[in-house]
C-alpha cells in the first residue's frame, strides 16, 4: 500500500525527518513509503488555486496516487507547524477537491518534551476531521526523542512500539478503504 508520509519538521536535522527515517528502515508491513518536500510550497493563495504552480500540482498528484497518509510533525507553540497546514490547505483545492477525503491516515508527534507533540497532534487530528480522513486514533503515537532515540535511531522499545502501530495502520487501511 502506497503511504504519502509528509513530514512537517523541515529543516536538515528535524526530528520528524530522522523519525521518518527510522519508520522506514524498521518497517515490518506491507506499506510502501514515499515523501513529498512540503518546504518547496507557496503559501496558500486564492490568486494562485485555479493555476497552481507546478509544486504545487505535484503534491496534489502525491496525494491522489496515495492509498494513506502519515504524518509526522514536531509541536510548535502547542500546535503543528504553518508549513505542514499550508500542504494540507494545498490539497482541498480548489473548492470542492478535497483530495484528503476518506484518505486513511495516522499522526505522529515528536519533540524533545515528555508530551511528545501531544498539542500538535490534537490540533492535526482537528483538522484531519473536518476534511474527513479516516484517522487511526489508537494506538496514538507521541514520541518523546530525549527516550526513545539514542544517537539518532530508535531504542528498542521505540522500534517494537513504532512496529505494532505501523501493523495497526496497515490494518486500519485496509479495513477503511
Amino acid at each position: 500500500m502506497k503511504t504519502l508520509v509528509l513530514i512537517g519538521g523541515i529543516s536538515q536535522n528535524s526530528l520528524s525527518k530522522t523519525v521518518y527515517n527510522q519508520i522506514v528502515k524498521h518497517n515490518n508491513t506491507n506499506l510502501t513509503f514515499g515523501t513529498f518536500d512540503i518546504s518547496a510550497l507557496p503559501y496558500f493563495s486564492q490568486d494562485l488555486e485555479n493555476n497552481p504552480p507546478q509544486t504545487v500540482k505535484d503534491l496534489q498528484n502525491a496525494v491522489k496516487q496515495a492509498d494513506a497518509v502519515i504524518f509526522i510533525t514536531p509541536e510548535y507553540n502547542r500546535s503543528f507547524p504553518g508549513v505542514l497546514k499550508n500542504a494540507i490547505d494545498w490539497a482541498t483545492r480548489p473548492y470542492g477537491q478535497n483530495l484528503w477525503n476518506e484518505k486513511p491516515a495516522a499522526i505522529v508527534g515528536v519533540s524533545l518534551g515528555k508530551i511528545g507533540g501531544f498539542g500538535a497532534v490534537q490540533h492535526l487530528k482537528n483538522v484531519c476531521s473536518f476534511l474527513n480522513m479516516n484517522v487511526m486514533n489508537q494506538p496514538e503515537v507521541y514520541l518523546d526523542a530525549s527516550s526513545s532515540m539514542e544517537n539518532g535511531e530508535f531504542v528498542p522499545d521505540t522500534v517494537e512500539f513504532l512496529q505494532m502501530v505501523l501493523k495497526n495502520f496497515e490494518n486500519w487501511v485496509e479495513k477503511t478503504k
